[in-house]
């Protein structure tokens, strides 16, 4: 379960009563769009149903009965959050649009590169500085995927800015290669693998083009700084290993 603050009201009237549960606001925006594949308890701060969450005030179980035919809170909450409305105070506005700024701008820079910077990863702090200088405002009641075109056509007149992925070759030396590859391989897709024959490993990834700069620090951490990496652009610069 979630805590009592980091949860929003959803409220259903019918049948001339009043039915209010407490959901974390991201799940209920999930469950409202049908998108919800979560654990219900786990995104709810009481299972339970309320004429008044505010004061924890509970409807007649006869209200409950004709409206939902069931009593059972687990089966109800999905279905007022779904028929009604989400309510949600300025400050929880607020507080969601921040933490979606945030995932945006760190989306953005988990992909973007600078195609005037030899495709070199734009910094988080470069991307949120971009953005206050445009017209782009996040939507808190919408997922943030949805809105990354949108930004990047607000930025693409202030920033140099494109999405791109990057496939990257990465050897790991025999001594580090057992332990090292586990780790490596999950960091993308992974294309290929070779052991060799010295028993060093041969993998070749490709992920968002702003994340090389993490692929780097992953690598050089399990490999003790002994690996050689080189950026893939064709098969034959892969042959040239």
């Amino acid at each position: 379960m979630i805590s009592l603050d980091e949860a929003v009201t959803a409220r259903l009237e019918s049948h001339g009563a009043r039915f209010e549960v407490l959901v974390d606001p991201d799940a209920a925006l999930a469950i409202k769009r049908g998108e919800f594949d979560g654990d219900l308890e786990e995104v709810i701060a009481a299972e339970d149903v309320f004429e008044n969450a505010s004061r924890g005030d509970r409807p007649a179980e006869s209200d409950v009965e004709d409206v939902f035919d069931t009593t059972e809170p687990l089966q109800i909450i999905p279905e007022v959050i779904q028929r009604g409305e989400i309510q949600i105070t300025a400050e929880q506005r607020r507080e969601m649009q921040e933490r979606k700024r945030r995932q945006l701008i760190n989306r953005i820079a988990r992909n973007a590169i600078n195609p005037q910077m030899d495709d070199a990863p734009h910094p988080p702090d470069r991307i949120e500085s971009a953005l206050e200088q445009t017209d782009f405002r996040i939507d808190p009641m919408q997922p943030v995927e949805p809105q990354v075109d949108d930004a990047l056509d607000a930025l693409r007149p202030v920033i140099p800015i494109r999405f791109e992925e990057v496939t990257m070759a990465v050897q790991i030396p025999a001594e580090h290669a057992g332990s090292a590859q586990a780790q490596i391989r999950s960091f993308g897709d992974l294309e290929r693998e070779e052991w060799q024959a010295d028993g060093s490993w041969i993998g070749v990834l490709t992920f968002p083009a702003g994340m090389r700069n993490d692929f780097y620090e992953v690598v050089n951490e399990h490999s003790s700084g002994e690996a050689d990496t080189r950026l893939v652009r064709d098969e034959d610069d892969l042959r040239t290993r």
